[in-house]
């Protein structure tokens, strides 16, 4: 076990910024080693907490369970999958400082979108940027920023992404809601109303961490389908472009 910090199941998941019930789950599924055990409790290190925050990662690409532990499985062989995955080396220790490359001043992030009214709050409230200090912004979502920088290089308006995206994040907001408060009704309650036994408690953790991950896959997939449907149905679009 790499290093001397040693931590218990409740330490562990505060420390990767998660529950104990999804670290039981990592468990029962392969995909977190077990820990040391002394005496009857079970001691986690520096190797397991890099492990929960790369299955965090994952999860937030929306890779499922099964095949984080294949990606895992094939990582723990020594297969080149870091770079992939943008995942640190197994041991690695992370650090959430940000780095100088990371990190913008807030004069020059607001001279950027000094010609959208509110720009600097905008960016900020649409999950752009997140301030570190009072003079210092860095990116909160570099995927996000690769797509807006990626329609404004196509030439829409700044002032339209921003737009487009507050009333997005509403959106998505307004879904999310739905599917915890589904969650709440067909698995918390349930739940409660269960003997709480152990199966019962794998199971509520099974849903909570499918919860997570399947609203956001069935969401993107019905978006694309839509947007695909209405742009197929422009008649004018495709007489000049016939074979998109």
């Amino acid at each position: 076990m790499a290093g001397d910090v040693e931590y218990t199941i409740d330490e562990l998941a505060r420390e990767a910024g998660t529950t104990v019930r999804s670290l039981r789950v990592y468990a029962e599924r392969g995909i977190l080693p077990p820990p040391q055990v002394k005496g009857r409790t079970g001691f986690y290190g520096p190797d397991h907490l890099n492990r929960v925050q790369t299955i965090s990662r994952l999860l937030d690409r929306g890779i499922k369970l099964n095949g984080i532990r294949e990606l895992l499985e094939a990582w723990d062989r020594g297969d080149d999958l870091g770079d992939i995955l943008g995942v640190a080396e197994p041991g690695a220790t992370q650090s959430t400082a940000p780095s100088a490359v990371d990190t913008i001043a807030a004069t020059e992030l607001e001279q950027r979108y000094r010609e959208v009214p509110n720009g600097l709050a905008r960016v900020v409230s649409a999950g752009l940027y997140e301030p570190v200090d009072a003079a210092t912004y860095r990116i909160a979502d570099p995927q996000l920023i690769r797509s807006f920088d990626q329609l404004a290089g196509a030439g829409i308006p700044v002032d339209a992404l921003l737009g487009e995206l507050e009333r997005l994040r509403a959106d998505c907001d307004r879904i999310a809601r739905r599917f915890v408060d589904l969650f709440h009704r067909t698995a918390w309650e349930p739940y409660q109303r269960s003997e709480r036994t152990s199966t019962d408690r794998a199971a509520l953790a099974a849903r909570l961490v499918e919860t997570k991950i399947q609203p956001g896959q069935v969401t993107a997939e019905l978006v694309n389908r839509f947007i695909a449907r209405y742009l197929d149905q422009d008649t004018d679009l495709a007489e000049v472009l016939p074979d998109a």
